[in-house]
């Protein structure tokens, strides 16, 4: 069974910084691109980050370039997104996914996305 499980999550001020992990079991992954997408209130989900199977490639959204970095541990299975300067749109329901394709242009759309984590929310306040 195929679990993506998110943590880390929580209120901050804007300005603040976070730290979402993304745990995986029941997958190969290093066979698996992995992302971050986000849902706000009333909004699309929006992608935020992706890091390619072997880590070549990492593009992030364009909200998000330059605050947002996004790492795998292909040895413990899991997904990390270091989240610094947080704006209060950065507010959302974080997603953990991850893709089975190798197309990276593909990686921006969550139609890529084969398995799903329940999501963490990211609250910002002062």
């Amino acid at each position: 069974q195929v679990q993506l499980v998110e943590s880390g999550g929580g209120l901050v001020q804007p300005g603040g910084s976070l730290r979402l992990s993304c745990a995986t079991s029941g997958v190969t992954f290093t066979r698996y691109a992995v992302a971050w997408l986000r849902q706000a209130p009333g909004k699309a989900r929006e992608f935020v980050a992706v890091v390619s199977q072997r880590a070549g490639s990492s593009p992030l959204g364009d909200s998000v370039k330059g605050r947002f970095t996004i790492s795998r541990d292909n040895a413990k299975k899991s997904l990390i997104l270091q989240m610094n300067s947080l704006k209060p749109e950065d507010a959302a329901v974080y997603y953990c996914a991850a893709s089975s394709t190798v197309i990276v242009s593909q990686l921006g759309s969550q139609s890529a996305y084969n398995y799903w984590g329940q999501g963490t929310q990211i609250t910002i306040s002062s």
